[in-house]
């Protein structure tokens, strides 16, 4: 298909219509006075009072932010400490094979594994095995990110340092993990994103004392689609428009990836 034909443009219009339509009809009825599926009746901003005023999702919201932050701290510094190592001379390239099964394993095949694993060393359930869950899943994608973009690292530059004689400790850190900071970055960005909305795991592995978001809106969902739903999808939408425009302004005025 030529890509100036109009048949090809409409493909496009109609992939984009298809992907954004229900977020537009998501966010319209958000501030419809009537339950969804009904016809607009009223706005309102009932829905959002509502949403602001529930205790419960703001307790889950609260222990997705926790665990998502914790898996995506444990993983980094995880990935950190080997990176170090193979800095110092460590062969850990044979090893990254154990980190890429987090990949290509089904995520329920691994939810189910780690509950048992928690279940036959009579470990709670609740934010600690959710923390643990999700920090294996993480360093599946943290450790082979890291330690391809290490081994892309110029020689020459730490060869310098070492030469000009800083030791090997202060190389890595005044050298090494610079190069290394645009990929922790986005590493830590996309960790923290997948562990946010992560729901298998959550669902196998939270027990009845924790709560994600994601279990939270499925206990909502159970007993039809609650418009409250659709004003919190709104929140967390427009909240993660304004974090991916701050971080990019961030980036262009201070040059985080420099």
């Amino acid at each position: 298909m030529d890509k100036k034909s109009p048949r090809f443009f409409l493909f496009i219009l109609a992939v984009y219509l298809f992907l954004y339509v229900p977020i537009v009809v998501l966010l319209v009825f958000s501030f419809n006075s009537e339950r969804f599926p009904a016809p607009w009746t009223e706005f309102t901003f009932k829905w959002y009072n509502e949403l602001f005023h529930s205790i419960y999702l703001w307790k889950a919201f609260a222990n997705s932010l926790i665990v998502a932050s914790f898996a995506t701290v444990i993983s980094l510094l995880t990935g950190i400490f080997l990176i170090f190592y193979a800095a110092q001379g460590g062969r850990i390239g044979k090893k990254l094979t154990l980190f890429y099964g987090n990949l290509i394993i089904p995520e329920t095949v691994l939810a189910v594994s780690l509950l048992s694993l928690f279940t036959s060393v009579r470990i709670p359930l609740g934010l600690t095995t959710l923390i643990l869950a999700h920090t294996v899943l993480a360093l599946g994608l943290v450790i082979p990110i890291l330690y391809a973009r290490f081994q892309e690292l110029d020689a020459k530059l730490t060869e310098a340092s070492l030469v000009l004689g800083a030791s090997p400790i202060q190389t890595f850190f005044t050298v090494t993990l610079p190069l290394l900071r645009p990929t922790l970055i986005t590493t830590a960005l996309l960790v923290f994103i997948i562990s946010f909305d992560d729901f298998i795991l959550s669902y196998f592995c939270a027990g009845s004392s924790a709560q994600t978001l994601s279990l939270y809106i499925l206990s909502m969902l159970r007993s039809g689609v609650s418009p409250v739903v659709n004003a919190l999808s709104a929140v967390l939408l427009f909240l993660s428009s304004f974090l991916v425009f701050l971080f990019f302004s961030i980036k262009t005025r201070f040059k985080v990836f420099s």
